[in-house]
């Protein structure tokens, strides 16, 4: 059954949050081998910390690829001038591992999951479209300069209770000089009313330490995978706890999730419930799934309709969704789901 709180709290984080800054460096590296051989085998991760940029992980691909220039040209890209230094220590991937991969089986074990509600166009909780709203909404501000004292860093918060926004809270890095004032009134004016017409009753937040002038590496670490609730359903829903980024589609932590995204939302789409969760668990090495299930919002089982209409080995989920393609830096901020562009977004024609 799935377990609805009343009151639940989302978080969203900009691209220039530093664990963002390392999940979109993984997907930024797996994005240039998939674009010169899909069929490339990539599992990367990412560490930054105070002018330190560490990449290692396993690849195996046909590819030539250059992970500093990547990561460093990526790094200017968000917004960022200070200097890093990138230290790299990849190698290629534990035959063991794939001598299950290549028979098709799963390149790890696990469970994972997949949630849609009607509650939204998006077939995504209100709180979480609202909250990633808000802080594609701050970068959104920055980069067309209508706000020039914005700085890459940032987060948002939503808090509902009953149904009802209870707290909206933004976090942004900004210039020295601005005031704590101008920063509330500006983010309130352009952000968050724009998105929320009516505020009254809500406790608006800005920024409740009174400053962030320091952000990404030069205030804190970064660490690829460490935001699997703000890439999924915000902690609304259980997290099998596997990472998306950096792992390429045979890595079932990423493409089972997505299966898993694909069956709950077309399953509302159809009209066959208000609410989906779907889990699916594997074995490494192994192709057919050790367990498929699926409920709707009053705990019908809908197991049996999932499993005839939907094909959760991992090859079958890669031709499905067409994943061996260089689509996955774009996922990396924002939100795995909800957006459009994504073949796990896709709704089948009945």
């Amino acid at each position: 059954m799935i377990i609805s709180p009343k009151t639940y709290t989302v978080e969203s984080v900009t691209s220039g949050h530093p664990d963002k800054i390392c999940d979109q460096i993984s997907d930024a590296i797996l994005d240039a081998c998939l674009s010169q051989d899909p069929y490339s085998r990539v599992a990367i991760e990412s560490m930054g910390a105070h002018g330190l940029l560490v990449i290692g992980g396993e690849v195996t691909t046909k590819a030539n690829f250059d992970p500093v220039k990547i990561a460093s040209n990526l790094y200017r890209k968000i917004g960022y001038k200070e200097k890093l230094k990138i230290v790299t220590d990849i190698v290629k991937q534990s035959p063991d591992i794939s001598m299950g991969v290549n028979k098709g089986g799963a390149g790890d074990q696990g469970i994972m999951y997949g949630f849609a509600t009607n509650e939204t166009e998006e077939l995504l909780p209100y709180a979480v479209v609202l909250v990633h709203k808000l802080t594609s909404g701050l970068e959104k501000l920055r980069k067309s300069k209508k706000v020039l004292w914005l700085k890459p860093d940032g987060k948002a918060q939503v808090t509902i209770s009953n149904g009802k926004i209870k707290t909206i809270l933004v976090s942004c890095q900004h210039d020295e000089k601005v005031s704590k004032k101008e920063i509330k009134n500006t983010l309130t004016k352009l952000l968050i009313k724009p998105l929320v017409k009516d505020l009254k009753g809500i406790k608006v937040l800005v920024n409740p330490t009174g400053k962030f002038v320091q952000g990404g590496f030069v205030a804190d670490t970064g660490l690829t995978g460490r935001k699997i609730m703000v890439d999924t359903y915000g902690g609304i829903i259980p997290h099998g706890g596997g990472a998306f980024s950096g792992k390429d589609p045979t890595k079932v932590d990423r493409s089972g999730a997505y299966m898993a995204r694909f069956v709950a939302k077309n399953t509302v789409a159809k009209g066959l419930a208000d609410k989906c969760l779907v889990s699916v668990a594997y074995a490494i090495g192994k192709a057919e799934p050790l367990m498929v299930q699926a409920y709707d919002e009053n705990g019908r089982n809908l197991s049996s309709y999932v499993k005839k209409n939907f094909d959760f080995r991992p090859l079958s989920i890669i031709e499905r969704l067409n994943l061996r393609r260089p689509i996955y830096q774009e996922t990396a901020v924002y939100g795995h789901f909800g957006r459009d562009g994504f073949p796990w977004e896709e709704l089948i024609s009945y």
